[in-house]
């Protein structure tokens, strides 16, 4: 079994990128050591089922049984067709009534749920646990007894226990770093319309669905006016509390003339084909899925440009992040620049430390993860919020995710102020919010025919940070330029000058 993950070229396998290489490595190495059960923690975009696909292809390869376990009925076809990609065709499908049914093929793809309704699982000399985090009893229990070398696969290994099933930990990347190489798309925050929990009834430490379907009613109509207006044109899935609050999320959406539809668990297996097959295509006419947590983990879309949160959560970090990265990851294909995220939750917020630190780190230990979801977060309005000293942007943890403060890295949050934020200096309004600024101080440097950038050093000038990347110059339409606005170019104008002189 030393050498059963020797990495070798594949015709129909794109090259793996150098982390990806090096998981691999890892993963050997981790083998010879004894480690029979291994975990790689892979953050959203770093390509786990293609490193699963790619275990098992090479397992394959020297006549071994290959078996991939999805959680979900969701992700057996998604996984299934990614097989087919890679050129993986020949498998069967474990799942009740599936047409590819083949008990004879070495590689399977199988339903956790369909395994527990079976006596005996099939033979196989590896299996690959997608979404290991998860614990399902049907395989927690099999993997302890088998022969067989076991990988799991999570972007998020909180969960308590891991450790006692998996003896080795393998950290493939970091959000930053797929980020920093362009695998995901830096996300832009806007505190939005945010639902009170104060007082809400807990339960274990984290406020009950009820509660938070209670709270989260409050506000259905400012979630659905506030992705009208920032994010309209956005391929966008929408997170909520309950199948019932998703429902009525849903019903305002369509009563406002924007095509959404409901994904959870009671959405038919036919229906969800349906729904997904329209919601993949580049210019489909569903522009919104709502869902509670069917969507969640290992769904992919990279069509989806905006997350709306309106889940409020106060101790699981992993679903917040299995959440926010629904739409981080990076679409050439689109040209999609980064990913809005609509935080009515405030999770972003409560988790700030905490995801700073996952987002330039990862995980050293699977102890770790599982600690960071057992603590209650306080509500943001119980933190004092610090600002960055170098950029301004808040909230601010021990690392900037807007500039990289003491790290000289770039984004994965670019600051966006909330709803109807003014832009002021002293007492003088200058814009609505940053984006009515920015309209302003294009339109200024078009009539002054000036190039893109003096728009750009103008906005850097007056808010602390350069614009967006999403926010293009030639797409921003003209708007009236404010005396004010006009008045404090001016003064910068002169200073700049007088700098020059001296």
């Amino acid at each position: 079994m030393s050498d059963l993950f020797n990495i070798e070229t594949s015709a129909t396998f794109p090259p793996p990128r150098q982390f990806q290489e090096t998981a691999h490595s890892a993963l050997r190495d981790g083998l010879k050591a004894g480690h029979k059960n291994q975990l790689i923690m892979a953050p959203t975009g770093a390509g786990k089922t293609y490193l699963g696909l790619r275990i098992a292809h090479e397992a394959l390869q020297r006549g071994k049984r290959a078996l991939f376990v999805c959680d979900r009925i969701t992700l057996i076809n998604q996984t299934s067709e990614a097989a087919d990609r890679y050129g993986l065709s020949d498998h069967g499908v474990i799942q009740s009534g599936h047409w590819r049914y083949d008990p004879q093929r070495l590689f399977q793809i199988a339903s956790a749920q369909t395994l527990a309704h079976r006596e005996h699982w099939p033979a196989a000399d590896v299996i690959i646990i997608d979404e290991a985090h998860t614990q399902m009893r049907v395989w927690t229990e099999y993997i302890q007894r088998c022969r067989a070398a076991v990988v799991g696969l999570s972007a998020t290994p909180f969960s308590p226990g891991l450790g006692k099933l998996f003896s080795n930990l393998i950290n493939a990347t970091t959000m930053h770093e797929l980020t920093e190489a362009g695998v995901l798309v830096p996300m832009r925050v806007l505190s939005c319309t945010r639902m009170d929990m104060a007082g809400a009834a807990t339960s274990g430490g984290e406020w009950t669905d009820k509660a938070a379907e209670e709270r989260g009613m409050d506000i259905v109509g400012d979630v659905v006016t506030e992705w009208l207006r920032h994010a309209s044109e956005r391929k966008t899935i929408v997170f909520g509390s309950t199948i019932a609050h998703c429902e009525e999320l849903c019903r305002q959406f369509v009563e406002m003339g924007v095509i959404a539809a409901v994904f959870t668990s009671r959405t038919s297996a036919a229906e969800r084909d349906s729904l997904l097959q329209e919601y993949r295509k580049p210019d489909s006419a569903l522009r919104v899925l709502i869902s509670v947590e069917a969507l969640a983990k290992g769904f992919d879309v990279p069509g989806v440009t905006c997350v709306s949160d309106c889940r409020p959560l106060r101790k699981s970090l992993s679903t917040a992040v299995q959440i926010w990265g629904r739409g981080l990851r990076a679409s050439p294909e689109t040209g999609k620049a980064d990913c809005l995220l609509l935080d009515h939750s405030g999770n972003i917020v409560r988790f700030l430390d905490d995801f700073t630190d996952l987002y330039f780190k990862g995980l050293e230990t699977l102890d770790a993860g599982q600690k960071l979801d057992k603590t209650a977060r306080k509500e943001p309005e119980e933190k004092t919020l610090k600002a960055c000293p170098a950029c301004g942007y808040s909230p601010f943890a021990r690392r900037c995710m807007s500039c990289g403060h003491e790290a000289e890295v770039s984004s994965l949050i670019e600051a966006l102020p909330g709803e109807m934020t003014e832009i002021r200096i002293g007492k003088r309004k200058l814009a609505d919010d940053s984006r009515h600024l920015w309209e302003q101080l294009v339109s200024y440097t078009r009539s002054r025919d000036k190039k893109p950038g003096y728009a750009a050093y103008l906005f850097k000038d007056l808010v602390g940070t350069f614009p967006p990347p999403g926010w293009a110059f030639d797409q921003t339409p003209d708007v009236p330029v404010s005396r004010n606005v006009a008045n404090q170019i001016r003064h910068r104008n002169i200073a700049w000058a007088n700098r020059r002189v001296a």
